[in-house]
């Protein structure tokens, strides 16, 4: 399918009243049509891999033409630049975490990527840094804990941004790591006491939230049941 008849198909899907709830849970529809994610997926699906036309559909600028690019992208001809350059792009929680999430934690740059970003001032980058982590911390089940772990220094420094997108992926980053093992429930056990010890106001959020879930017999249990199996 040509680039010109997947944004018909995309206009043609619009709704307004999806824009409204894109808008009420804090999406950046300044250039959106109004499609949830489910009928993206749908879309998405017959067009796997096409790298040429992820690269065609970023371009238009469409929010949602973005989103469907990181749907049909091939991880394995994704290269840093163009990763770079989409990253810079990044105008929305949203279109952060699911390039993440369908993309780029199926690259060869997603450890690299999530060190160097969670360096960067622009909020969104620097999201994309900590959402990658919670990514690889819930499905790259290959990787040894050790090699995860090197991310809980990382989160302990950047716990105290207080800047709402940055933080709520700390958290997320911090939680799923602690989810892995019983092993790295107390390392992140651990971390977030440390993140809890700078007083500020992120780091205190971030650690009550994280502990909360991480301490819980819920976790507990299912970590313990998974590490005895």
């Amino acid at each position: 399918m040509h680039l010109a008849e997947v944004i018909v198909q995309l206009q043609s899907l619009a709704s307004p009243a999806h824009m409204g709830e894109m808008m009420r849970v804090g999406i950046n529809a300044e250039h959106a049509l109004g499609i949830d994610i489910y009928t993206l997926r749908k879309l998405a699906k017959p067009l796997q891999p096409n790298h040429n036309l992820a690269l065609e559909l970023w371009e238009s600028g469409i929010h949602e033409a973005r989103l469907l690019a990181s749907m049909v992208d091939d991880p394995a001809q994704a290269t840093e630049a163009q990763l770079e350059a989409w990253a810079a792009d990044f105008d929305s929680w949203d279109l952060c975490d699911q390039v993440c999430d369908n993309l780029l934690q199926h690259t060869a740059f997603a450890y690299p990527k999530a060190f160097a970003w969670s360096g960067r001032e622009e909020e969104y980058v620097k999201r994309a840094g900590f959402v990658l982590m919670a990514c690889l911390a819930s499905h790259d089940c290959t990787a040894p804990d050790a090699k995860l772990a090197q991310f809980f220094p990382v989160i302990l420094q950047a716990s105290d941004d207080e800047r709402n997108y940055v933080k709520k992926a700390v958290n997320w980053a911090l939680r799923n790591l602690g989810k892995r093992s019983l092993a790295m429930n107390a390392q992140a056990v651990t971390t977030a006491q440390e993140i809890q010890a700078h007083g500020t106001r992120a780091a205190r959020w971030i650690a009550a939230d994280a502990l909360r879930e991480l301490t819980g017999e819920k976790v507990q249990r299912r970590l313990r049941k998974h590490d005895s199996g």
